[in-house]
């Protein structure tokens, strides 16, 4: 298995990643769940180690995985970490200075520029650890104490990681390979797509053990939304997505209200005053309306910020760094697990399950009595996020 990037996998081609085969999940549901395993992997690493994150933030959650890394590099493995340029600005100069002197190498991923500059937008959302080739967690999560603070277990966003092993890793390890090359080369922007574009692998006959990389970089690639859209086309009997920043792509929303009345039960989970950008939510409730009315149900989280992303098609799964929102798919890199086995399908099924259960399911009877003040936050900040999209210009 390639370890190290290198030019050749820096080019300019965007490949969709197929099916594999003989792969094992274990969903882990919250950091106090999902970071000591994470944490134990790094503590059993031989050879290599590798992390793309885009939160990194000083804490105790950042502090206990500087030292795991630390003691991975100073026993001989070779650890490399990808940090957003944005994302990592709050990680102290001593916890990196720390990194480099125990051998870790650290790049980050277009740093702010002084000047304003579109280049500023993009950014690297995706989250994962890979460890030897042998174990790998994909999710949502940042490396900060919101998601996991050990002396405050019980206060945490809800997030979920998905542990992996199998054939499936090499993949994430290309992925990730690919980004460090072009980081190397101070390359953000990407070449121009070719006339055509790469057909989203359909499913395959047999679920058990199968899993699938899918991913976006900007505008550029957008393999994990094209995904997403053939699923809500073809669902037949349920449609469960979870997203904290319900800003959903037109396509996305005239697929959900399509599936709806053609019978599939759709169901969205979504944040509540719990959130870390009020603003946002404001933006996504202006399509409540139509969304009810189409028969779809709404549940607004209530026990914490909800910040997991994650889609339930039937028995199909996605689950990762994407929102499905159009401005993460305008300007970030996003990656996915998506998945038909039938462990992990359950698992989260029954994730979603308990989640809605803790939420409030938005009445459709109620949100039409809802106060002057909520419809007129709704108004202002869904004009200035039409605004933004149409300053950019972007239509999918």
């Amino acid at each position: 298995m390639r370890v190290s990037g290198s030019p050749a996998l820096a080019g300019p081609v965007c490949p969709v990643f197929p099916w594999r085969p003989g792969n094992q999940f274990r969903l882990l549901v919250d950091g106090p769940q999902f970071f000591p395993v994470m944490l134990a992997a790094l503590d059993q690493a031989r050879d290599w180690a590798v992390l793309e994150f885009y939160l990194v933030e000083d804490g105790q959650c950042a502090g206990r995985l500087v030292s795991a890394l630390v003691a991975a590099a100073r026993r001989g493995v070779r650890v490399r970490c990808l940090f957003d340029g944005f994302g990592c600005l709050k990680l102290a100069g001593d916890q990196r200075m720390a990194l480099m002197e125990a051998g870790v190498v650290l790049r980050l991923y277009n740093p702010l520029v002084s000047r304003w500059h579109r280049q500023n937008f993009h950014r690297d959302h995706r989250k994962l650890l890979l460890v030897d080739g042998q174990c790998g967690f994909i999710g949502g999560a940042g490396i900060t104490d919101e998601f996991w603070n050990p002396q405050q277990p019980g206060l945490c966003w809800h997030e979920v990681m998905v542990e992996v092993r199998g054939p499936l890793l090499q993949d994430w390890l290309l992925l990730f390979d690919r980004q460090w090359a072009r980081v190397a080369r101070r390359y953000i922007w990407q070449l121009p797509l070719p006339g055509y574009v790469l057909p989203v692998p359909p499913l395959p006959a047999e679920p058990g053990g199968m899993g699938r990389l899918a991913y976006s970089a900007a505008r550029q690639h957008l393999d994990v939304l094209r995904s997403l859209l053939q699923r809500l086309a073809r669902a037949r009997r349920r449609i469960w997505l979870a997203t904290p920043y319900f800003l959903p792509t037109g396509k996305v929303r005239r697929a959900l209200v399509r599936a709806a009345r053609h019978g599939v039960e759709v169901q969205l989970l979504l944040t509540s005053q719990n959130t870390d950008h009020p603003p946002v939510r404001y933006a996504g409730q202006r399509y409540y309306t139509g969304l009810l009315q189409a028969g779809i149900r709404i549940y607004e989280y209530q026990p914490a910020f909800l910040h997991l992303k994650m889609v339930l098609v039937d028995d199909w799964v996605s689950l990762g760094s994407c929102n499905f929102d159009h401005w993460n798919l305008l300007w970030n890199l996003e990656a996915n697990l998506e998945s038909t086995d039938p462990g992990l399908v359950q698992a989260v099924a029954t994730s979603f399950a308990r989640d809605f259960a803790l939420s409030h399911e938005v009445r459709r009877a109620d949100w039409q009595c809802r106060p002057w003040w909520t419809r007129f936050y709704q108004f202002l900040f869904g004009r200035l996020d039409r605004l933004l999209m149409n300053l950019f210009n972007q239509r999918h």
